[in-house]
């Protein structure tokens, strides 16, 4: 709401405190216990009026109306003019917000809300957690990961799993794709075991889809067609980094769907500020182990294969291909020798002859 320079150095600051912070003050390897976890649920809860408000107020910056007249009763209440804030908004000034506005929406929606719809025997957590997927037009994330992904991780049967030698780039749309087309699978097998049809209410995939055009129509009618263009390229940025942070769990990684699910089969970091912001998503490879473990008693597991380092420092090294292969290719052949079993180190050899990144390719044996 303060506008120019400070939305600047609000997007600087977040980007330099997450990836340079990362670097500078290492791992959390605790394991603290909390006598009433009750209070860290209530604290996920609280992720939904917060980030509905940050993109109320994006929305609203961005518009050329006064969206349900926020800016005249902040201008009557408290004699702050944020008509003259955005008026003087830069084009540079607005792209900023917009990168806040998604990285937000990564961190207050997408994170909090993975930890929720984990918690099936909970509908409370399950509802908020599919209205803060909403935001993103990905409320089926509650049907293909839960369902699918956690079954399917690091196979080629999983629509976020990355093989070797794919950018990210192509992995955003892929996965998007293959993720709907998954969710809907195993929502039809669903609605069939029960004996439901499968245009119904009874439909989750449905249902969920029609949360995020309600959202879509709201904006709309609020702020008109620029507002929900708006509204939607938000929603594009929210899925894009999700999938870029699926493509960096579990990039190059192999597995026979028939094995079950080791820590060795995500790539785990355990950066302390990346871990205290996003409720431990960085302990990937325990959550993949134990899906229903909350968030906060995951462990550390020093032995799983590590990133390349933080969450954010990762998502933008993902974001240069050339770079990320440099980069990752000697782990990924890391993981070969170190990790992989018999049997994966043969998929991993297979995936390397056809990944067409050279020295993948010129360490496969045929």
């Amino acid at each position: 709401m303060l506008g120019g320079q400070y939305i600047i150095i609000g997007a600087t600051t977040i980007i330099l405190f997450y990836s340079v912070g990362d670097m500078l003050l290492g791992d959390d390897t605790t394991n603290p216990e909390y006598k009433t976890p009750g209070i860290l649920t209530i604290n996920l809860w609280l992720a939904l009026p917060l980030i509905y408000f940050i993109t109320f107020l994006s929305i609203w910056m961005f518009s050329n109306s006064d969206l349900l007249g926020f800016g005249q009763w902040l201008l009557s209440s408290t004699g702050v003019d944020l008509f003259e804030t955005r008026a003087d908004l830069s084009s540079f000034e607005l792209v900023a917000a917009f990168i806040v506005t998604v990285l937000m929406i990564g961190m207050m929606a997408t994170i909090p809300a993975h930890e929720l719809v984990h918690r099936t025997w909970d509908k409370t957590s399950l509802l908020i957690g599919r209205w803060l997927l909403a935001l993103t037009f990905d409320t089926i994330f509650s049907i293909e990961h839960v369902y699918g992904h956690h079954k399917y991780a690091s196979t080629v049967s999983d629509p976020a799993t990355a093989p070797r030698g794919r950018n990210v780039y192509a992995h955003i749309l892929i996965s998007t794709w293959r993720g709907n087309v998954s969710a809907w699978e195993i929502e039809k097998i669903r609605l069939k075991r029960k004996k439901r049809s499968l245009f119904s209410y009874h439909n989750v995939f449905l249902r969920g889809h029609l949360m995020s055009v309600g959202l879509l129509a709201g904006v709309t009618w609020m702020g008109g067609i620029q507002s929900g263009l708006y509204f939607l390229a938000l929603a594009a940025g929210g899925k894009a980094l999700l999938e870029i942070v699926n493509y960096m769990e579990h990039y190059g990684l192999v597995r026979n769907p028939e094995t079950s699910v080791k820590p060795h089969h995500s790539w785990n970091t355990n950066k302390r500020i990346s871990s205290w912001a996003m409720f431990n998503l960085t302990r990937h490879s325990h959550h993949h182990a134990q899906g229903e473990v909350p968030y906060q008693d995951l462990k550390p597991m020093h032995d799983a294969p590590m990133m390349f380092g933080g969450y954010l420092s990762t998502i933008l090294l993902t974001l240069i291909p050339p770079l990320w292969h440099k980069v990752m290719s000697p782990k990924v052949l890391e993981w070969d020798s170190v990790y992989a079993s018999d049997e994966e180190k043969k998929l991993a050899n297979d995936a390397n002859l056809v990944s067409g990144i050279s020295e993948l390719v010129a360490a496969a044996r045929t």
